[in-house]
């Protein structure tokens, strides 16, 4: 009645998430591009090496752009990106700020024209 059995060791599950404040500027972000009428829908997604926000034009369809935080890549290019409807990457850099500057920029003239 005395025997203790402990449960097997298991390695802790890592996840890489979005800080509140990258967060919250992406989402403001989002709902800019959404009050201009390009963008209806989004995802996430949380996964042991990045992390992902994506946005769709429609529902049904690939996501327009996609920000990724990998923070294995801090030290070299950066652990942010900004990627293409097809995959490309079209800015990396280590601060989320300048990765977003190109949407930025598009909305300035979806809000402009």
């Amino acid at each position: 009645m005395g025997d203790i059995t402990s449960f097997p060791a298991s390695a802790p599950l890592s996840q890489v998430a979005f800080e509140r404040r990258e967060l919250n500027r992406i989402v403001d972000l989002y709902g800019r591009m959404v009050a201009a009428g390009h963008w209806k829908d989004y995802a996430m997604e949380f996964g042991k090496e990045a992390a992902s926000f994506a946005a769709f034009r429609r529902s049904a369809e690939h996501p327009e752009v996609r920000i990724e935080k990998r923070p294995a890549l801090r030290n070299r290019q950066g652990m942010w990106a900004l990627i293409g409807e097809h995959g490309v990457v079209l800015k990396r850099g280590h601060e989320l700020g300048p990765v977003l500057a190109p949407i930025e920029r598009r909305l300035m003239k979806l809000v402009a024209g």
